[in-house]
């Protein structure tokens, strides 16, 4: 038996380990897990090249917990080692000091990140445990079969064993404090986290019962139920040309069991330079949702689970998605913050982002009348992307649609050409019209309708940043939506129309009119429109407007725009008969009345009319009649 010190050349590494990483514990399962598909890999690859005698197929891992010896045994038949072997690989930690590494890591890393930076994986396993054991024996002919034993102090014992088969069993004598990880639930869950698509085949069983063998007593015979936790094959190590729709529908359903509706579309990421990248990235049914969900992409490193948080690894916009990303040569070993600024990250970022657009564009091109259908479904992703990412807007333009009130569906390039001619004001500036809600601004869109105008929806909750994306972007263009002005104005021809009131008579009425709105609220404006259009309604200014929406959702606007109070334009028709006979009534109350009449259908048709004026509205209404 040999007994000595783990070569650590500074202080003890193990209370730092517990001390910095105890919040992460549970990642001792994935790197052991690891480490053994590691042994079993490197057999399977050294068989190819005729270096191993003998079988080496049927190779699994085996997790076994012990409730009754309080153990956890993680047991594969790989390479394994010999006492030289663990010599070095165990007991020779090449560590540049504890006082640096917690210098270098305390506030920059979380705790999967910061093991396995120094090789230090297989040592997680004391985080949770008061004794940790190898039992190993190498695939080599001549080797021997060796037990190492360590309690979490710098000290160790070697010994020889008598293992017969190749490969490792790590066992670990888990403490007091730890005792939740010998529930079969826990560990259940933390192998299907980490591990469900490692490419070995994992067992997880539980010690049911201990047996003697009546020829030898001393021998104990263990009964385990066994239970598949993984998938070694995932669709995204598939070559994509061996894949159908079905198939990656069906790897949908297994990454988000509890997600009924089916992906759109899909995109399957094969990369092999500069970089290694393999993934799959699914579009799901956005509608008008802009929550970023920033666990719907999960990140794996050869296979194993590393963390479902990608920001800094993919663009803000991109987490609208789902799926995954499988790349080695991410640095997972930095924070986050640091990864943004990491030029392999920011590659692979703008890499995912040109193939986003580029399957985009594809697909428009492919089956234009089938994009169309997705349209309201993915164009939230799209608008988001076009805001957040510049190259990406520069591709987008080829397929992003616009959609007028008909339901009809154009690029950019095609809707100028349809509105140019009646759309240009006297600026020779082309505006477009779009609405926020149909049903709403019913009666803007049919005034603008019944001058010849079409009119587009732009309801997502990014509209008006997208609007505001778009002007930057368009020669000469401005958006203006139907409800922001009267009908002349929205698009000013410099067409004026002779008012049938006179200055002084708009003065006189104001106050009038003033009177019967809330002053913090509505300014009454006069515009000699059409005597079809209506006697009063409602406009809101589209640059007071448009910064509130933006401030709504984050953006243009600033704290001090979503402070302030909505304010409406309540415009006065001077040119409509009801203006006129109010204009010419004698009897002040009957004035007012109609005043407060008319005012009160504008409101009404803005849905503005609540509560108590609402109820005072209608039994004015009855009376009237």
């Amino acid at each position: 038996m040999t007994t000595g010190n783990i070569n650590v050349q500074s202080e003890n590494i193990f209370p730092i380990i517990k001390k910095f990483l105890y919040s992460d514990h549970e990642i001792f399962l994935r790197e052991l897990v690891s480490n053994a598909i590691d042994a079993t890999q490197k057999l399977k690859a050294l068989s190819a090249l005729g270096k191993v005698k003998g079988e080496v197929n049927d190779l699994k891992i085996d997790v076994i917990v012990d409730k009754s010896a309080k153990t956890i045994t993680i047991k594969d038949s790989g390479l394994g080692m010999d006492e030289v072997e663990v010599e070095k690989y165990i007991n020779q930690i090449a560590f540049s000091g504890a006082e640096e590494f917690v210098k270098k890591y305390k506030e920059k890393t979380d705790a999967a990140n910061m093991i396995g930076h120094f090789g230090l994986g297989f040592y997680s396993s004391f985080m949770v445990s008061d004794k940790v054991e190898i039992i190993t024996k190498s695939y080599k002919k001549t080797a021997k079969a060796v037990k190492w034993e360590c309690d979490g102090s710098p000290k160790y014992k070697m010994e020889a064993h008598d293992r017969k088969d190749r490969g490792t069993d790590v066992v670990l004598y888990i403490n007091d404090d730890s005792v939740e990880f010998l529930e079969d639930s826990k560990i259940n869950e933390l192998l299907t986290k980490y591990c469900k698509f490692l490419p070995i085949e994992i067992k997880f069983g539980t010690k049911t019962e201990t047996k003697k063998d009546k020829k030898d007593e001393k021998k104990e015979i263990e009964v385990v139920t066994d239970n598949i936790i993984n998938n070694p094959n995932p669709a995204w190590k598939k070559q994509p040309s061996k894949l159908k729709l079905e198939d990656y529908n069906s790897f949908y359903r297994e990454l988000y069991p509890f997600n009924f509706e089916e992906p759109l579309f899909h995109i399957h990421l094969n990369v092999d330079y500069p970089f290694n990248l393999t993934g799959i990235l699914y579009f799901p049914r956005l509608k008008n949702k802009v929550e970023v969900q920033k666990d719907k992409i999960q990140l794996y490193c050869n296979q194993v689970f590393v963390t479902d948080s990608v920001e800094g690894i993919v663009p803000d916009f991109l987490t609208l998605l789902h799926g995954v990303i499988d790349s080695p040569d991410i640095p997972l070993n930095i924070s986050r913050s640091y990864l943004q600024s990491d030029a392999r990250v920011k590659q692979i970022s703008s890499h995912i982002t040109k193939k986003v657009a580029d399957k985009l564009g594809e697909i428009f091109k492919k089956d234009r009348k089938d994009f169309e259908k997705k349209w309201d479904d993915i164009k939230i992703f799209i608008e988001y992307g076009m805001i957040a990412e510049d190259k990406f807007y520069d591709k987008a333009c080829n397929f992003t649609l616009l959609k007028n009130t008909e339901n009809q569906y154009f690029t950019f390039e095609e809707y100028e050409k349809k509105i140019k001619p009646n759309h240009t004001d006297k600026d020779k500036k082309l505006v477009y019209l779009y609405a926020s809600n149909v049903d709403d601004q019913y009666t803007y869109i049919q005034a603008a309708k019944d001058r010849g105008y079409d009119v587009l929806v732009m309801d997502s909750p990014l509209s008006a940043h997208f609007v505001g994306k778009l002007e930057q972007k368009l020669e000469n263009v401005s958006f203006v939506r139907v409800d922001s002005d009267t009908i002349d104005k929205l698009i000013n021809k410099d067409e004026k129309q002779v008012s049938k009131l006179s200055a002084k008579d708009q003065e006189k009425l104001k106050p009038i009119i003033e009177g019967i709105v809330p002053k913090d609220k509505f300014m009454v404006v006069f515009e000699s429109l059409s005597e079809k259009d209506q006697p009063f309604s409602i406009t809101q200014p589209e640059f007071a407007r448009r910064m509130k929406d933006m401030n709504q959702i984050g953006g243009a606007g600033g704290g001090m725009m979503g402070m302030m109070p909505e304010m409406y334009n309540l415009v006065v028709n001077s040119n409509h008969p009801l203006i006129s006979r109010i204009h010419a009534e004698k009897d002040q109350k009957k004035k007012k009345l109609l005043t407060k009449q008319g005012a009160d259908l504008a409101l009404l048709s803005q849905n503005m009319l609540k509560g108590e004026e609402m109820t005072k509205f209608i039994s004015r209404s009855l009376e009237m009649i």
